[in-house]
């Protein structure tokens, strides 16, 4: 369908300065592509408004002329969620970056969607407060980002991922009215419509203002760092640890591969070099139950086989122990420029099964695969590495990328678990839900938008998108009658 851009670009500038209308070929290609950079697609044109009052005129604009949108934060999502694959209008929250209200009395901070992750506890780190969902990337990705892809992070596996900390959210719908869901109260009696939007990752709308949860920073943290010499060794404590009915504010592993890409990133070994995989185990709360934690917690990943265990108590040590997990992306890419993230769950029980099966797939399809991974709840992220310049690379990386997804799927997983569907993973998200679930996820997108205008063609599978294997078809039976009505969702 061609749009009116001519007529869109001249309303646009009626209220916004030409600073915050972005046409030049040069400077779109910096939009091209989110965190996964295995698809490229430049916009049109894009807009970087500063207030929800932008927002509302520049949707009004969108549903004016009939021209979808896509809403972008900081650009480090990994599913293809902010890629502007169809003509449509970029809409760039990356301006709104205000901390509009903290309220420590009642544990509250409310952010435009541009304040990146890490601002918020800086903010009132000073006063005995954090923000609990960290995703790796919570120095450059923002919260409205973190929102529409309900993030997690190292902490999820004790506090939860973004929706549980999310009260409210102020939120600009595809016809450009402005509505709000949730409240600064932790429970209310409406249709949790706020829980729906978190993790619609841009389908519903846009959130221009959002009202988070703080939580008291704990009186003491320790974390552990266990090597082991077996990538199913380091997995089998993680089940054990939760079995003895310890709650680790966090648990990640990072292998062998993992680990030397992070020692030589800076150049200091921080990792021990031989090991097949480091289990890092973060404790927190009161002092005696911090200690005792800790102590049951070392011995049973001895138990497990672990052949060190290294404590860090103090804040730089804690610090220096995970800045090798945090900047473990940025040391692969040293190494290979080119790799394609997956993000699968697993229950924590299959753990050791289901890493024993990507190392089998990995050689298999004769791709490297490096992984680390929220080992706590069962998140991985396992890496491919490839070169971009070998014919028909793509096909190979994207396979194996599916086959470890389908792994997951065998064992009682999901697809996804932080990064989203995306277009990355929605030709496979039939392989979770069966028709009518996908009809009734449609059903509440069209509620919100019912032209289909925002973030087209992202988490559902379309023929156009997946092939005509993707087109479903349900059965409604008539009550009254024994014939059924066929229901085309495409």
């Amino acid at each position: 369908m061609s749009h009116d851009w001519t007529a869109l670009n001249r309303d646009l500038r009626e209220f916004l300065p030409r600073k915050s209308v972005v046409l030049k070929r040069q400077e779109l290609l910096v939009y091209d592509c989110d965190g996964l950079t295995i698809d490229r697609h430049s916009p049109p044109m894009a807009v970087l408004p500063e207030t929800t009052s932008d927002v509302v005129k520049v949707l009004a604009c969108c549903y004016r002329h009939g021209i979808p949108f896509v809403a972008r934060g900081s650009g480090t999502g990994l599913s293809g969620g902010a890629l502007v694959e169809e003509e449509a209008l970029l809409v760039v929250t990356s301006r709104m970056r205000k901390i509009l209200a903290i309220d420590l009395e009642n544990h509250t901070v409310t952010v435009q969607p541009g304040v990146i992750n890490s601002w918020v506890t800086n903010a009132v780190a000073g006063d005995g407060f954090y923000y609990a969902p960290d995703p790796s990337s919570q120095v450059v990705c923002s919260i409205g980002g973190n929102v529409a892809e309900n993030s997690g992070g190292v902490h999820c596996l004790k506090y939860g991922v973004t929706s549980n900390h999310v009260l409210g959210l102020e939120i600009v719908l595809p016809d450009g009215s402005l509505t709000t869901l949730g409240s600064q109260l932790a429970e209310t009696s409406e249709l949790d419509l706020r829980g729906a939007f978190i993790g619609s990752e841009g389908t519903l709308g846009i959130a221009t203002a959002i009202t988070l949860r703080l939580l008291r920073s704990p009186q003491n943290v320790t974390v552990l760092l266990a090597d082991f010499l077996s990538m199913e060794a380091a997995g089998e404590a993680v089940c054990c640890v939760t079995a003895a009915g310890l709650m680790p504010a966090g648990m990640e592993i990072m292998d062998n591969f993992m680990i030397n890409a992070v020692n030589d990133l800076f150049g200091v070994d921080e990792y021990p070099r031989d090991a097949a995989a480091v289990l890092l185990i973060e404790i927190d709360g009161q002092a005696a139950e911090v200690l005792a934690a800790a102590d049951h917690a070392s011995q049973i990943c001895k138990n497990c086989g672990a052949r060190n265990i290294r404590r860090a108590d103090e804040d730089e040590e804690r610090a220096l122990l995970w800045k090798g997990r945090k900047s473990a992306f940025a040391a692969v890419g040293q190494i290979s420029p080119t790799y394609f993230v997956q993000d699968g769950v697993v229950p924590r029980s299959t753990l050791p099964k289901v890493l024993s099966s990507i190392e089998r797939l990995s050689l298999e399809h004769d791709l490297p695969v490096a992984n680390v991974f929220h080992a706590g709840d069962g998140n991985l992220h396992p890496l491919i590495l490839y070169k971009a310049d070998i014919s028909g690379i793509e096909k190979r990386v994207r396979d194996l990328g599916a086959a470890i997804l389908r792994e997951c799927l065998s064992v009682g997983g999901s697809i996804t678990g932080e990064h989203g569907v995306g277009s990355d993973k929605r030709c496979y998200l039939d392989w979770m839900f069966e028709p009518d679930d996908l009809a009734t996820m449609t059903l509440l997108r069209q509620a919100f938008d019912p032209d289909n205008r925002a973030n087209p063609g992202k988490i559902f599978p379309t023929p156009k998108t997946c092939g005509e294997s993707a087109r479903r078809k349900i059965f409604l039976a008539d009550e009254n009658k024994s014939e059924s009505k066929e229901l085309d969702l495409f």
